[in-house]
């Protein structure tokens, strides 16, 4: 197994150990906090490193068995990279809004996807034969469910794995990624709360140098990943009437040189 290498200087440096300010403090999270400066919590970076290993460890796994990873976060400073990061390696990202029963109601939004494909083929017809009211009025439909849909429109299942940057942003995908068993990666600010969080990485989630941080860290290790994936085996099985046509392939010649014999 290949991860990347972190320490906590590249932690310090991307601003990873700065939470909130103490009032906006979540108890939950004091186990992970250092300390205080200037009002504002310190994170305990000995801890996130040993953590932020073993969730680069689970995407690891995740992507050596070919499983798939859904990217969440909505914030702004997130969203940019989350979109990069999925489509660089081929995974799966929300990050413009989050659609109640996105994964518990997965037949309603299958839908949906199902809607956005044929706008597209729509779109794009050149024999469209439609008036320009309903070009336009098909084109809005077709940006607001892209915004929506648009990373996952080839997700033909649940995720093998969820990361979430802000869980305090991201708590209806956090609640269905838990009702359905999937299992959470996510990065936990001082006013997050830390339950039902399989792989917990005690971070600074809105910086976008930390932010940057854990997208390339997650990015490499896929990449890594990918190298070590079960080839697959290609096995070619004869049908039972290609494998009666040969045998009678078999007996004609055999009766064609008997009869030369004779």
């Amino acid at each position: 197994m290949t991860i990347p290498n972190i320490t906590i200087e590249q932690l310090l440096e991307a601003g990873v150990h700065l939470g909130h300010k103490t009032l906006r403090w979540n108890p939950k999270m004091k186990k992970y906090i250092f300390g205080r400066r200037d009002s504002i919590h310190i994170i305990d970076l000995t801890q996130t490193l040993e953590l932020i290993k073993s969730a680069l460890e689970k995407v690891y796994e995740t992507i050596s068995n070919r499983g798939k990873i859904l990217f969440v976060s909505t914030k702004k400073q997130a969203a940019e990279n989350i979109a990069s990061l999925a489509n660089d390696t081929g995974q799966y990202y929300v990050n413009h809004r989050w659609l109640g029963g996105m994964l518990t109601n997965w037949g309603t939004i299958s839908n949906s996807i199902k809607k956005l494909e044929e706008l597209n083929k729509n779109l794009k017809s050149e024999n469209r034969g439609f008036t320009k009211k309903e070009l336009l009025k098909m084109g809005t439909l077709r940006d607001k469910l892209q915004r929506s849909l648009g990373g996952i429109k080839d997700m033909k299942k649940t995720p093998d794995l969820i990361f979430v940057i802000d869980t305090n942003y991201e708590s209806l995908a956090i609640k269905e990624a838990i009702k359905l068993n999937i299992p959470i990666i996510a990065i936990l600010d001082t006013n997050s709360d830390p339950e039902n969080i399989d792989y917990p990485i005690p971070g600074n989630d809105d910086a976008r140098r930390s932010i940057e941080l854990y997208c390339n860290l997650i990015k490499e290790t896929i990449e890594n990943a990918k190298q070590n994936q079960p080839q697959e085996l290609e096995t070619k099985v004869e049908s039972k009437s290609d494998v009666k046509k040969s045998n009678d392939n078999v007996k004609t010649s055999e009766k064609k040189k008997e009869n030369k014999l004779n």
